[in-house]
Formats: structure tokens, C-alpha cells, sequence
């Protein structure tokens, strides 16, 4: 589901002004060394690659949200391993008019099982990408990528 319920329900009441919402971010890594890959999907609305994404819903823990997103968006089974980042997105505006903007919770995350496949129609590809053949991708999820891999033993926070 493209837009969460809750999201539908606060839209109905504030229109398109900015909503403050939180988000999480799942770097899913399988392999190791110069073997080690992650997944990425293609966005449907933009065609830009990224991690698996999305919004948290209410009462939901972060690490659980990582886990359906991955099921939900590209059919496979994860267990996020630790925190790497803590951060907050610029601004969005959606081709709706819709603003928002997104605490993200950033997790390494281990694949567990599943075929990636498109699980939803939020995207239009999933691949498994070596580490040193990625597509083109946007500076935050470059570094979230790069904070997953590097693997350190304390989450970066901003600010």
C-alpha cells in the first residue's frame, strides 16, 4: 500500500500541508567481503534506485517496520542487525502537492530468505547489486549504504 491509512485520515483534515513523519530505511546486505551485495528497488513514482523504505506506522517499532517493508516491496525475509544511522530527510513534495518530511531510522539489515522480486506497486525492479557495481543513487542512501557496510560499532545521530 503506496499511502498508509493514518496518512489518508491526516490528509482528509490538513490537506497537503507538511506532515513530520518517521521513516526507516533497510540496507539488506547478503555475502561477504568483495562477494557482499545489496538490495536496491527501482520507485515506481521517480525511477530512482534506493534501499527499501517507508513510513513507520503508528505504534510500530522501526526495526519491525524494516522487516515488513522488505517483505512488502521486494517478497524477502530480513533481520535487521543493528542502527547505523539517525537522520532527517529534506523536505518532500509528492506530484500531488502532498509535503512531508521524515525522521529516518537507518538498519543494516541481514537477508535471511526469499526470491527478491517486486512485492508491490511501489516499484518496478529489485536487483542484488555488488558492492563496487551500484547504479547511480542519491547521496543519503549512498551513505546509509556506505554506514551499513562499514559496519562500526556506534549509530551516526546528526545535529
Amino acid at each position: 500500500m503506496p499511502i498508509p491509512d493514518f496518512i489518508l485520515s491526516l490528509r482528509e483534515q490538513i490537506g497537503t500541508h507538511p506532515l513530520w513523519l518517521s521513516g526507516t530505511t533497510a540496507v539488506v546486505l547478503r555475502g561477504e567481503g568483495s562477494a557482499q551485495e545489496v538490495l536496491l528497488v527501482r520507485r515506481a513514482d521517480t525511477g530512482a534506485w534506493t534501499p527499501i523504505t517507508g513510513i513507520i506506522d503508528p505504534g510500530e517499532h522501526p526495526a519491525a517496520a524494516a522487516r515488513r517493508e522488505a517483505l512488502e516491496e521486494a517478497s524477502v525475509v530480513v533481520e535487521p542487525e543493528r542502527l547505523v544511522w539517525v537522520t532527517v530527510t529534506d523536505p518532500v513534495e509528492y506530484g500531488n502537492g502532498d509535503r512531508a518530511q521524515y525522521l529516518d531510522v537507518v538498519f543494516r539489515c541481514r537477508y535471511v530468505s526469499g526470491e527478491a522480486a517486486v512485492g508491490d506497486d511501489e516499484n518496478t525492479d529489485v536487483r542484488w547489486y555488488p558492492l563496487a557495481e551500484l547504479p547511480p543513487i542519491a547521496p543519503r542512501f549512498q551513505e546509509s549504504v556506505r554506514l551499513a557496510v562499514a559496519n562500526e560499532a556506534e549509530a551516526v545521530f546528526e545535529g
